[in-house]
């Protein structure tokens, strides 16, 4: 008996720890377990008839990724080195587009440092591509900075240059005729053979591709445009644009916002009474086409466009330029059409219309009476209207823009 008793006493004890063990790693395991509990959802079966809704979980950055800064860049430095260098009078001679004058051109050049010339017809009637390549070259030698030396080029019914023999043995054809023969390969052995012409004069921007898309065949930009297909108008632009860069010259994206089926500019207002959707869906598609190929300029219309700003021309009104910057994501140089148009000067004054165009947003302003438009943005800097640091703002990506199409050496 006493001996079963020390039996039952040794296995009562054996139990006893055993159960003490098993306590200890029942708290270790606990610990863990809920461990997995904070990492690991429980997922439940939802009982019948119950609606689950599931909970979104945003996860925030501990920080917002930035761009690398600009002043990195090798053509920003260049460009405020040179600005630093520069008057007042100088940095807003930059920002001026002139229209060639008839005479004196050189001199003129030399006194005002205009940031570009604009060649038309006259500058190439009676001339060899000897006599405007020692033009041209007389232009850039008076020039402290190198200047923009543009012309409109388009093909068809806008052609500066091809219109004389000297230059081609016939005019170079309208984009949409090109097409219509051999598709776009026809339209890229245009551009080439267009831009080698350019170049080859000193030229170095064509005041194209027209990114307008036409409503139909009666509308005045028709000739000028591409076509009536957003589509292709688009492809066109894009093609047109990196064929251009390439080649070595810049390209001109022009009439944003999209002249659609208004009226002529040159000798009236045009006021587009459509809507943004129509803009969104449709004329912003070949600007921003362009613009992602790398295109240096935006020309903006005089048009009045209402569902933007029912009040100013799209070349002076700040709305306009914010879409362009902010909705397009465009950040090159945005350019006026000649300020001497009648739907600017029948709406106001030229010295009021350069001001205006700046405090807009342009960078450039196209432009023929470049004495009093000057003359009024000089002043208008100086009386405190308008902030050196705005005009600096333009003239920095003036001289970046050069330097990357290496005008600027």
């Amino acid at each position: 008996m006493k001996k079963t008793k020390s039996i039952y006493c040794i296995l009562l004890m054996i139990l006893v720890l055993l159960i003490s063990g098993c306590s200890k790693n029942s708290k270790s395991s606990g610990n863990e377990s809920q461990k997995d509990i904070l990492l690991t959802p429980i997922i439940e079966e939802p009982s019948a008839g119950l609606t689950v809704t599931p909970i979104e979980i945003t996860i925030l950055p501990t920080a917002i990724p930035t761009r690398p800064p600009e002043e990195d860049s090798e053509s920003k430095r260049v460009a405020k080195n040179l600005m630093h260098t520069m008057t007042l009078e100088e940095k807003v001679a930059q920002m001026f587009f002139v229209r060639c004058p008839e005479e004196h051109a050189q001199d003129i050049l030399e006194e005002y440092q205009f940031g570009g010339y604009l060649l038309f017809a006259r500058d190439f009637e009676g001339e060899t591509k000897e006599s405007v390549t020692k033009k041209i070259t007389k232009y850039q030698e008076v020039s402290k900075i190198p200047a923009f030396i543009g012309v409109d080029e388009e093909g068809g019914t806008v052609n500066r240059v091809s219109k004389y023999p000297a230059f081609r043995v016939k005019p170079f054809e309208s984009p949409s005729n090109l097409y219509k023969k051999g598709g776009f390969d026809e339209i890229s052995k245009d551009t080439k053979e267009k831009s080698e012409l350019l170049l080859s004069l000193g030229i170095n921007l064509n005041f194209a591709p027209v990114c307008d898309v036409a409503s139909s065949s009666k509308d005045f930009i028709y000739p000028r445009a591409f076509g009536t297909e957003v589509k292709k108008t688009s492809e066109y632009v894009t093609l047109v644009v990196k064929t251009m860069k390439e080649m070595g010259i810049g390209s001109v994206l022009k009439h944003f916002p999209g002249y659609g089926n208004n009226v002529d500019t040159h000798t009236g207002i045009a006021i587009d009474k459509r809507d943004y959707e129509t803009f969104q869906n449709n004329d912003f598609l070949p600007f921003k086409a362009g613009i992602d190929a790398g295109s240096p300029f935006v020309l903006v219309s005089h048009n009045i466009v209402e569902c933007m700003d029912d009040k100013l021309p799209a070349s002076i009104s700040e709305v306009v330029h914010r879409i362009l910057r902010n909705q397009l994501g465009f950040n090159s140089l945005v350019i006026t059409d000649d300020l001497s148009m009648d739907a600017i000067t029948t709406y106001t004054g030229d010295e009021a219309a350069a001001v205006l165009a700046v405090e807009a947003g342009n960078d450039m302003l196209c432009c023929t009476n470049y004495k009093e438009q000057i003359a009024a943005v000089v002043s208008a800097v100086k009386s405190g209207k308008i902030t050196e640091e705005r005009i600096e703002e333009s003239v920095l990506r003036i001289l970046q823009t050069k330097y990357d199409m290496g005008i600027i050496k």
